[in-house]
Order: C-alpha cells, then structure tokens, then sequence
C-alpha cells in the first residue's frame, strides 16, 4: 500500500496549478494525479444509479413509522372513544378513527426519522489532486496544496499504480490530515 495525500480544488486550473507547484516543490509527475470526484449520490454505483442501496438519511424511516402507528393508535382510540361517548356514534367510526391516526402517525414518525443528520462524513465534490508521497514527505506536499488553495486535505493508504491512484473510491470516508484541517490552519 501507498501512502497518499490529497485535497480538493474547485476547479481544474487551480488544480493544475497545485500540481505544477509540487512539481516545482520536487515531486515528479509520476507521483501527481488529478481527476474530478462527482458530488454525493452520483457515483452510479447501483441501477439505475446512485451510491449506495438505502440512503443514509432514511435509515431511521421505519422506526419512525412503528413509533408513530403505536402513538396513532393510541390517540386515534381516544378519540374514537370520545367520539362514540359524546355523539353516541357507532362502533365503527371509533376504529377508523384508530385507523387513521395510525396511519397519519406512521407518516409522520417516518417523516420525522428521515431527516435526522448522519454522522457520515463524505467527501465533497471538486477535483482531487492526489500525491504519492513518503513518510517524510507527506507534510511537504501537504503544505504545498494547503498554499495552493487546497481544501480537505487528506491522507490515505492506496493502490498507486501507472502514477495513478488506482483504488480510489469516492464513497470511503476520508481521514482529514489533522495538522493541516481548516480549524488549525
């Protein structure tokens, strides 16, 4: 495995420009490869596209939806209850009104359970200038894309073949350089 440092640019003549810098810094171009990194969700990795088989996000749904069909439930019987007691309606319309609160309350348990954030940390669109680098380099070459312009500088272990990141894989976390993150810069 290879030890490799990263960060993303905005556009490719910034990047070109961080690669010539490394150049001039010593790196040769074997070492140097840029390529562009399509947002979240746009890596067609599944039919008819898209990254992974369940989105993160909606990973709580139907958690969410046995909540609220339980709480539903529960309300729509009392109201029901009341219904039939103050009206003297019948039988039936206490149960739908259970029915459709229960119901109402999975969609509104699973709505709810959607949108909760994910931890998950992804790695934002942009193009890569990648570096394969030694141990005793990785801070020079880190230092040269942070001057650069580089965002998200990071590092990883990878198959560097033919000067090019061969492994590279948009969905794997990254693991920010921590001497060189956006808060201690």
């Amino acid at each position: 495995m290879s030890l490799i440092v990263a960060a993303r640019f905005t556009t490719f003549p910034a990047a070109e420009d961080a690669a010539q810098r490394l150049f001039n810094a010593g790196f040769v171009e074997e070492d140097v490869t840029l390529f562009f990194v399509n947002p979240p969700g746009q890596h067609a990795r599944f039919r008819p596209g898209g990254d992974t088989s369940i989105d993160a996000n909606a990973r709580g749904a139907p958690k969410g939806a046995e909540m609220g069909i339980a709480i539903g439930a529960g309300i729509g019987a009392v109201i029901g209850v009341g219904i039939f007691a103050a009206f003297s309606a019948p039988l039936i319309v206490s149960l739908i009104a259970a029915g459709v609160s229960a119901y109402v309350g999975s969609l509104v348990g699973a709505m709810m359970r959607t949108n909760e954030a994910s931890n998950e940390e992804t790695r934002d669109s942009g193009v890569l200038v990648a570096v394969h680098v030694s141990p005793d380099s990785q801070m020079d070459a880190a230092r040269v894309l942070r001057d650069a312009g580089g965002a998200a500088i990071e590092r990883a272990t990878g198959n560097w073949q033919q000067g090019r990141w061969a492994d590279f894989d948009p969905l794997k976390q990254p693991v920010p350089l921590t001497e060189f993150s956006e808060k201690h810069a």
